[in-house]
């Protein structure tokens, strides 16, 4: 380990980022009742330009008016290379109330974009007379993100997660292919004949996860496209967990029980884990640094394994 010990990510579940345009005010209410862990309402992508300013009325109108319980409350603000970003972060912060939790930064590119949008926010935050800070929430969307991934994660004290967005990403990285997320027609491998499909996503998810474990940020799984596809957007969230993400996003209902049921250990799972904590209690009170439990070694880098897990869901729970 280290001399410098990696920073605690925030104690909060992160399961699943529910999604909904902030032009469809019909959706709010449900989004509020779900089981997501974290609400985004959507300023970027999912709004059309002509309707960016009655959208960002609408989401200042629920933030305000509507009982979020309590989950972790978002708006993804607009491109800092569009003229919308910084009357996003002004008004919201300005006519929202303190139940605001989270701004989403899409397409960050380098730490300066996180800077400016810090920057800003402090300003009105103290302007306004705020009293809770907001946290914020990255997307690595293109080539030049995921080149200075590691600088982003370590860019703002407010930096609480970070998002892959696949399918501005494959845009970005001149990947030919319109799927967003899961695995790819044509990135396959050969062996005696038969196909053996790869996940083209691996190595950003990997050094998103580095990035943000070493800074104590939340690595968080993006978009899985086809939402009639319940068995691919599973596997695609088992892989992601098994790497060490957080939670997916869900940008329809319909994903939202899937990414809890991935990203909550099971019951066997977290009994597992109290049961190698266990043994490895009792190694140690026998003077052993390693014990076997269930045929396989066990040792100290085991129980931080099997910490992880308990931890988990003990957050969950509570």
């Amino acid at each position: 380990m280290s001399f410098r010990i990696q920073p605690t990510p925030p104690a909060r579940p992160n399961r699943c980022q529910l999604f909904g345009p902030g032009s469809n005010t019909r959706l709010f209410e449900k989004m509020a009742a779900s089981e997501a862990d974290v609400i985004n309402l959507d300023l970027e992508d999912s709004v059309a330009p002509d309707d960016k300013e009655t959208a960002r009325r609408n989401v200042i109108e629920a933030i305000n008016d509507i009982d979020w319980g309590r989950k972790h409350l978002s708006v993804r603000i607009n491109g800092l290379d569009t003229p919308w970003w910084y009357r996003d972060v002004v008004d919201i912060l300005e006519h929202a109330g303190e139940r605001l939790d989270q701004i989403m930064i899409p397409k960050v590119g380098c730490a300066a974009d996180v800077y400016a949008v810090d920057a800003l926010v402090t300003a009105v935050e103290r302007a306004a007379g705020r009293e809770k800070p907001i946290s914020l929430e990255v997307i690595i969307e293109s080539a030049a993100g995921i080149a200075h991934v590691e600088e982003i994660a370590a860019a703002s004290p407010r930096l609480q997660a970070m998002s892959l967005g696949a399918a501005d990403f494959a845009a970005s990285m001149g990947m030919q292919t319109t799927g967003i997320g899961g695995t790819q027609e044509n990135y396959y491998m050969l062996r005696e004949g038969e196909r053996y499909w790869c996940d083209p996503w691996h190595w950003v998810q990997a050094a998103i996860v580095a990035a943000c474990r070493t800074h104590g940020v939340l690595p968080v799984d993006g978009p899985f496209g086809d939402f009639s596809d319940d068995e691919g957007y599973i596997a695609q969230a088992k892989r992601s967990a098994t790497l060490g993400m957080v939670g997916k996003w869900a940008i329809h209902p319909r994903q939202i029980a899937l990414a809890n049921q991935v990203f909550t250990p099971s019951e066997e799972a977290v009994r597992e884990a109290r049961e190698i904590l266990a043994a490895m209690e009792e190694a140690k009170r026998t003077g052993a640094g390693a014990t076997v439990y269930k045929g396989r070694l066990v040792d100290i880098a085991s129980i931080r394994q099997a910490e992880v897990i308990v931890r988990q869901a003990e957050l969950i729970a509570g």
